[in-house]
């Protein structure tokens, strides 16, 4: 009687217990990703770079692996993969930069040129808000309010503002570049220590499933699409040419890079475009002929060639997509939004490979609330006494 009390003491205990430490690892976990967003906003000059690097070492892993199968040193080899990467930006940022610099330099001077095409509109808006305004005083008795115009400050400041953050963006590009490379040059030893850390032959399978499934969806969805946006930025540049807008791979280039952006990528192109349009060209329908082109293509690209080329390993739900680009899109702004989808992705394939129900039991290789040793040595005093 008195050891089956003094089980059921110690058993209650040990349950009081998990509950306290459950409840301080809950309470810790809400705390933790409460608080993530604002360090990751408060701290955008380093962990942005950082993600942004990790994310492109993840992607260049195959090129990779691919030299150093054909026995090139790792170190060689992360050197090429980062040489090749800074090719491939760099000429994509001269293509864009340069003309897109000239049209913001001019595009004071054809605010005359732009309210002229866009007269007849304006005209006809104006003169619906008549009608309704005379349409309102003689149903009121209080007059219509008048619309207010809001200034617009000159982009100077914006100008200024990226002349003294050069300094620092030069200082994090150097920074992601390192990580890119030393990321690269250490990711075989990387995964090798990874997989034999665990201290099970299932826990170091786990391990290497999920640095592969990782590597292969991060990947194939950033060359994919990339790959996959630059045809549809070599389409959108060769129609515009034959229209005869001016700069065509610049516009390409804008429309390539946007695409990366779900749903509001292509939206914001097609408004530049039809600026673009608008500045250029005399007649209202043939200035937006340009945003008319870019929508057609990303119409044939978002329904019939991306869900071809990428079946369906890569499909993600469209409300996962959206909260992935407004968390990283308000956190990071541009560059967020950018990284949103990758990002999304390296989280999905992880919980995946986990398992939802027991991430932390994934990472330790062992459920963190379970009173399992607890459990035995109550099994081997039940055993004890049985034998006594």
């Amino acid at each position: 009687m008195d050891m089956s009390k003094e089980r059921e003491t110690r058993k209650d205990i040990d349950q009081r217990r998990d509950r306290l430490l459950a409840s301080l690892a809950l309470t810790s976990g809400v705390g933790l990703a409460l608080a993530l967003p604002f360090a990751l906003k408060a701290g955008a000059e380093f962990f942005l770079p950082l993600t942004a690097a990790i994310v492109i070492a993840i992607a260049l892993v195959p090129f990779l692996e691919w030299m150093e199968r054909r026995r090139i040193p790792s170190a060689l080899a992360a050197l090429v993969c980062l040489i090749a990467f800074l090719v491939v930006a760099n000429t994509a940022l001269v293509l864009i930069i340069v003309p897109a610099t000239d049209w913001f330099r001019v595009l004071p001077e054809r605010i005359g040129h732009i309210q002229a095409n866009l007269s007849p509109l304006i005209d006809f808006y104006s003169q619906l808000q008549k009608f309704i305004d005379e349409t309102l005083q003689m149903l009121a008795s209080g007059p219509v309010a008048a619309a207010q115009t809001v200034a617009v400050e000159a982009p100077r400041s914006l100008l200024q503002l990226a002349a003294t953050s050069a300094p620092a963006a030069i200082v994090q590009m150097m920074f992601a570049m390192l990580v890119i490379y030393f990321f690269l040059a250490g990711w075989s030893r990387l995964r090798r220590n990874a997989i034999q850390s665990r201290d099970s032959f299932n826990g170091a399978m786990a391990m290497a499933q999920v640095i592969q499934k990782l590597v292969e969806a991060t990947s194939a969805y950033v060359l994919t699409i990339s790959v996959i946006n630059l045809c549809l930025g070599l389409s959108v540049a060769i129609a515009l040419a034959l229209i005869g807008m001016p700069s065509p791979l610049m516009w390409g280039g804008i429309v390539a890079l946007l695409n990366f952006i779900p749903y509001f990528g292509p939206v914001l192109a097609a408004v530049l475009l039809g600026l673009g349009g608008l500045m250029v060209f005399d007649n209202i329908w043939m200035a937006l002929a340009p945003a008319a082109v870019q929508i057609a293509c990303h119409l044939v690209e978002a329904n019939m060639i991306t869900p071809l080329v990428l079946g369906r390993k890569l499909t993600m739900n469209p409300i996962l997509i959206l909260i992935s680009l407004s968390f990283w899109g308000w956190v990071w702004g541009t560059p967020g939004a950018l990284l949103a989808v990758p990002l999304l992705i390296i989280v999905q394939t992880v919980i995946s490979a986990a398992g939802k129900p027991d991430i932390a039991g994934f990472l330790f290789e062992q459920g963190t609330l379970t009173a399992v040793p607890r459990r035995e040595n109550l099994d081997n005093e039940d055993s004890g006494a049985e034998e006594s």
